[in-house]
């Protein structure tokens, strides 16, 4: 647990109040006395009690104590207000907050519960890029982290969301409701304003002003495993006189502070293997040759501490729907705030140098904070994430960030059609600077749709959104000519004109968008896919031949899954006009594959349709995007079709004959995935000792299989050889008799083992379906109805026996001319 960084012997009594006072006073009794605590107490008193307060408040790191649950508290709920009047960003906590940071108090916070890749790189001796662990950790290592009062609350704050606690039986998250989702929201409409300046701190300092943390010192070295450097503070604040500083630039440290911990602590996880290869000295080498070359510039990076030992990371990352809806909604607003840039400021060159600070910030707030930490997040996500509906999460976060033009604040006429906006020509720049969020995760995604139950309506509809996304006009050829850039040659880039390239050292600031003189856009480019990447990463093509070889094989399958739609659809409907009046007597279908009756086939049916229009419409925009015409489309039904036959849903998947029986290919799992193809599902012991059904009477299924034992012991040889005879009689045996040959025609519908194949089958009576309750039904209905005829009890069982005799003989007489018909 973190604790103050001046400690004092005895605890106060302010303290030992507060504690004792917290489990036996109702929540708004308790925020009532905290607000009167923080006003009238001084802050070298409130600084013992506050991270006590903050643990209480929001959990321990260790998630032992849950603190005020904010993540189940909602709307509806009594202390709902309380909470968010008391946690406001203009509320009694955060004037808590800022009454602290006048003193210049520090607390800490031990570096194990950092994310895993922060911690990894802190314990190897790699100080992390980030600003926010600048002048906070100590070589050699303490263990500690040394944060100021605002730092250590956001810091509880945001880990909170992703510590896993034991919460209270009965509990269940719901997100968007959320007091801890609306605090979210509210911490970042307060700190990232699209409107107007952050509001100042309501306490100062004794030189006038909050304090923002003190740059690091140049003298101080270290080598940083991000591509972004030093922080905005450098440029505008740690040069100037803090009693002529502008108010803004003094107040721009908080909203660069919140967003770096957000950023730090719900995207910097991931995997291993990725967190290797952002770490490799190579790739970061080769990265810097690179960017040297192009700049013409002659120097070389020192050579990072302890890189040969960062294979020691290890963390088991899996986030929460909660986590990534969070993440969503830091996203979007992240992309408001960035585009409330004024517009003169945005494009005009000559301006940048007359921007305010938060002007500044919100120029490279995406580029420079998020875009590395939210490609490998999302990246990890669509590599990891279970093959089901919740992806949804995942899919609108990935599709939120590369729609930024959908958070400008402009209003569209309501009655345009989303699909025919198209992207302005002012997007161009932001695509090709993202160009691995369009183009890697969308490869990323193709391969979770091809192995997904696409006839679920939830699934198609996944598809279809990426697709009506990327089928946006103008998109595709921004991407297209993004990765032109991409793959220019290199050669033809020597012979233009020498960059500068600059570093803070020099005057220049990785945290600003300005580029030097003469840099274009295919530098930009390569730097953003070999930042990500790797030097020695292999670009593919979103409109090469490889994928689209890819996505052919996708719309085939999406073509499959409508077919199977259509069949599920028609058997729904068939099972729904089935379903009469016998079905108040349990005696519906006596098949056990029988699923659908009443209102589920009509949610069946209206699923199915929403499945059919969902894949029709992803079909058409992915012939927009990669430009399939007409007759292509055609062919790939036309080889469908030819795949399918008169039986095509009674066939069994793609299996290869092994010594054990069929064995499923990989293509024979994509088709059982989609519903295409299925084994026949079937009892495979003795059919007279299979379960009883809820369709039969369970006293008779028992007697009768105690007759038809009896007979078949007594009389079995004769069965037998009347079975074997090849005369009608023969056939009427075989008919009435269960015989070897129909159960071993039978089980070739489905893959066995030899040794279950090879299972000789005797001819036996079967009386069994007589303890159905259609047949009793229909017999006591047969009776009733020669009652009436005046028919005696012996005489209606001589014509039931003849009526099914003559039946049945008509049967076995037209049997062949049936089967050939």
């Amino acid at each position: 647990m973190a604790a103050p960084a001046i400690q004092q012997p005895n605890v106060s009594y302010l303290l030992a109040n507060l504690k004792a006072d917290w489990t036996n006073k109702p929540l708004l009794q308790r925020c009532q006395e905290l607000v009167k605590v923080i006003d009238d107490y001084p802050a070298k008193e409130l600084h013992l009690i506050f991270p006590w307060l903050v643990e209480s408040i929001f959990g321990s790191l260790d998630g032992v104590i849950v603190g005020w649950n904010l993540r189940f508290l909602h709307t509806r709920m009594n202390e709902y207000n309380t909470v968010m009047d008391f946690l406001d960003p203009s509320g009694p906590m955060m004037k808590l907050v800022y009454k602290l940071q006048a003193e210049d108090y520090k607390y800490e916070i031990p570096i194990s519960y950092l994310p895993g890749p922060v911690k990894a790189s802190i314990q190897e001796g790699v100080l992390p890029d980030c600003p926010l662990f600048h002048n906070k950790l100590q070589f050699p290592m303490s263990g500690l982290l040394t944060l100021n009062p605002f730092e250590y609350y956001m810091f509880n704050f945001a880990s909170s969301l992703i510590v896993p606690k034991t919460y209270p039986p009965g509990q269940h998250g719901s997100c968007s409701d959320s007091a801890y989702f609306v605090l979210v929201d509210a911490y970042l409409k307060h700190f990232l304003p699209t409107e107007g300046n952050v509001p100042p701190s309501p306490f100062s300092d004794p030189r006038g002003s909050v304090a923002p943390p003190a740059p690091r010192s140049p003298s101080v070295p270290y080598v940083g495993y991000g591509v972004h450097s030093t922080s905005l503070l450098k440029r505008h604040i740690s040069h100037q006189p803090s009693v002529n500083a502008d108010p803004a630039a003094q107040e721009i440290w908080r909203s660069e502070t919140l967003l770096q911990v957000f950023v730090e602590m719900w995207l910097h996880h991931y995997s291993l293997e990725m967190y290797q290869k952002l770490q490799s000295p190579q790739v970061k080498l080769a990265l810097l040759q690179y960017r040297l070359n192009m700049s013409s510039m002659l120097c070389q990076p020192p050579a990072p501490p302890g890189s040969g030992t960062l294979h020691t990371y290890q963390e088991p990352f899996s986030p929460t729907e909660e986590h990534v809806l969070v993440v969503r909604l830091l996203v979007k607003h992240l992309h408001a705030f960035s585009n409330s840039l004024k517009q003169e400021q945005a494009s005009s060159p000559s301006t940048h140098s007359h921007a305010s600070p938060l002007e500044e910030f919100k120029r490279v707030v995406i580029q420079r904070f998020v875009q590395q930490k939210l490609y490998v997040f999302l990246q990890h996500c669509f590599g990891h994430w279970p093959l089901d509906a919740s992806f949804r999460a995942v899919l609108e976060t990935w599709l939120s960030y590369i729609q930024p033009w959908r958070y400008t604040g402009e209003k569209n006429n309501p009655q345009t059609d989303v699909q025919n906006r198209t992207v302005p020509d002012k997007w161009a720049s932001f695509v090709q600077e993202n160009l691995l969020m369009y183009t890697k995760l969308f490869q990323g995604f193709l391969n979770r749709a091809m192995r997904t139950d696409l006839v679920n309506a939830k699934n198609a509809l996944m598809v279809f959104r990426v697709a009506k996304v990327f089928a946006q006009p103008n998109l595709s050829e921004m991407i297209h000519k993004g990765e032109q850039l991409f793959l220019e040659p290199e050669h033809v880039l020597h012979h233009r004109q020498p960059r500068v390239f600059l570093t803070p050292a020099h005057s220049g600031s990785f945290l600003s968008s300005r580029q030097p003189a003469g840099t274009d856009a295919v530098f930009k480019v390569k730097s953003h896919v070999y930042g990500l990447e790797g030097q020695d990463c292999q670009y593919k093509q979103m409109f090469g031949s490889e994928l689209r070889a890819v996505v052919l094989k996708l719309i085939q399958i999406i073509a499959q899954a409508r077919q199977t739609a259509k069949r599920i659809s028609d058997h729904s409907a068939e099972a729904a006009a089935n379903n009469s009046f016998l079905s108040w007597f349990s005696v519906g279908s006596s098949d056990p594959s029988y699923t659908f009756s009443g209102g589920e086939a009509d949610d069946m049916g209206e699923c199915v349709k929403k499945t059919h229009e969902f894949l029709d419409k992803a079909l058409d925009y992915l012939c927009q995007i990669f430009r399939l015409n007409s007759g292509q489309l055609s062919q790939l039904m036309a080889n469908l079709a030819s795949t399918e036959d008169d039986g095509g849903f009674k066939q069994l998947p793609d299996c290869i004959q092994s010594e054990n029986g069929l064995v499923l290919t990989d293509l024979g799992r994509m088709q059982i995935i989609n519903g295409l193809r299925r084994f026949e599902i079937e009892y495979r012991g003795d059919p007279e000792l299979q379960p009883i059904r809820s369709y039969e009477n369970a006293l008779l299924v028992r007697l009768l299989f105690k007759v038809s034992s009896f007979i078949n012991d007594r009389w079995g040889d004769h069965m037998e050889a009347l079975c074997s005879r090849q005369d009608l009689l023969g056939r009427v045996g075989r008919h009435y008799l269960t015989s070897s040959s129909a159960i071993v025609e039978q089980r070739r519908r489905s893959p066995a083992t030899r040794q279950a194949r090879g299972c000789p089958q005797r001819a036996r009576l079967s009386l069994r379906g007589l303890a159905s309750y259609r047949t009793l039904i229909l017999l006591l209905l047969l009776y009733l109805l020669f009652a009436l005829l005046s028919f005696g009890l012996l005489s209606s069982t001589a014509l039931v026996l003849v009526i099914s005799l003559v039946y049945e003989l008509l049967l076995i007489v037209f049997a062949d001319k049936l089967k050939a018909h």
